[in-house]
């Protein structure tokens, strides 16, 4: 039997103090907490896999790994190969659920398992070829009746439906379909018109009631996917469970955290971050700091925190960390109002490795989140390749 190890979609940024080592199949880890478990479904060709990749890279703090329902379609009987365009891959029985339910109860709690690897043109699973996932932090769970199944549903701690036009995805679908799996047009379109659109709207469509977070034209909603990064910052400060009486009397159980928060932002650039703390987290106090710097020098120009910002968690925005001096002089001026540097979490885009260096040496105890690490900085202290002046272009200033 041949292992293929699924290193595809693993990311660990190398700044944190400790990792998680690879284990065996049969070796359970020991995590400090549970995976967070996010699911993505959606229409066929929606986007779905655009949206795990942006996920992805926006997660690179994390060790994530992806897990795709398609990986455990039933293989065919020599019968049904016979009358293959007959078969209806888009029903819940073409998949094998049960597996999948094993699959993903194993990686939560913290066992490596071995995926199948299905063969589009032979309609079969390898019998000698799996993919070893690890445990990880993060598991993203995709495919289109991810939300059919309620006990795969109940191991998700995010669900995330991908809409898109149908037309769009059938054009995805032919494309996908004629080139990457060698059918004909004729046969996608009389498939699509038998089986895809009748079972995106008996099972797929229905499941979406159960998604927390909608992304209207998948991968090229950007903004819902800042939302995400967002909600995944928010996710490392505590809570606790709490329930409320609705308007209609039923009872909702949900979470609140366990002290108030805020968040700050850099003035200009951090700015631009506001508008998706604030679709998150409504009514939240947003401070401000404006730090000056010239070179490597840097002078705080103003200030505008909430009074009782000390009994506070903070969010920290600037869209990009470049040296880690105006961070740095701004986590200076939170612990010097009474924040404890463990109730940071700093939050960017892009930043440069000199950068993170620089806050973690300084602030050891307190989180980055970032998107992206980049090469480094060049000799006037920008970030490359970067994004330039991120401030001038937000806001339309520059030349």
């Amino acid at each position: 039997m041949e292992i293929i190890e699924g290193v595809s979609g693993a990311h660990f940024s190398g700044w944190r103090p400790s990792s998680t080592a690879p284990t065996s199949p049969s070796s359970p880890t020991a995590p400090s907490q549970q995976p967070f478990v996010i699911g993505v479904s959606g229409g066929t060709a929606s986007g779905k896999t655009t949206v795990c990749e942006l996920i992805i890279q926006q997660l690179q703090d994390c060790r994530v790994v992806l897990v795709c329902q398609d990986s455990f379609y039933r293989g065919l009987t020599n019968e049904e190969l016979k009358h293959v365009h007959k078969y209806n891959f888009d029903h819940p029985d073409a998949f094998d659920t049960e597996q999948l339910v094993e699959t993903l109860s194993k990686l939560k709690s913290g066992h490596s398992v071995q995926v199948p690897i299905y063969d589009f043109k032979l309609h079969q699973r390898s019998s000698d070829i799996f993919r070893l996932v690890n445990a990880s932090e993060v598991i993203i769970m995709e495919g289109i009746l991810v939300f059919h199944e309620q006990r795969v549903r109940d191991m998700m701690n995010m669900k995330i439906f991908v809409d898109a036009d149908p037309d769009v995805r059938l054009a995805r679908r032919i494309k996908r379909d004629t080139v990457d799996r060698g059918r004909d047009v004729h046969s996608v379109l009389e498939q699509y018109a038998k089986f895809v659109k009748p079972a995106f709207e008996d099972f797929i469509l229905p499941s979406k009631k159960y998604a927390d977070i909608i992304i209207p034209r998948g991968g090229d909603n950007g903004v819902a996917i800042d939302l995400i990064v967002v909600e995944h910052g928010l996710g490392y400060f505590p809570f606790k469970e709490k329930q409320i009486i609705t308007p209609t009397g039923a009872t909702y159980t949900g979470v609140e955290f366990c002290k108030q928060l805020c968040g700050v932002s850099i003035i200009r650039s951090g700015e631009s971050m506001e508008n998706a703390l604030r679709a998150c987290c409504k009514g939240i106090k947003i401070g401000k700091i404006l730090i000056h710097r010239q070179g490597e020098e840097t002078q705080l120009i103003y200030e505008k925190l909430p009074n009782d910002i000390s009994e506070r968690h903070v969010l920290l925005m600037d869209p990009v960390l470049s040296t880690g001096n105006t961070a740095s002089q701004a986590i200076e001026l939170l612990i010097n109002k009474g924040v404890p540097e463990a109730n940071i979490i700093f939050l960017n885009l892009i930043s440069a490795p000199e950068g993170i260096n620089c806050v973690c040496t300084r602030f050891p105890h307190l989180k980055i989140i970032t998107s992206e690490i980049e090469e480094g900085l060049n000799d006037q202290c920008r970030v490359i390749p970067g994004l330039g002046e991120f401030g001038d272009r937000y806001f339309g200033t520059d030349d």
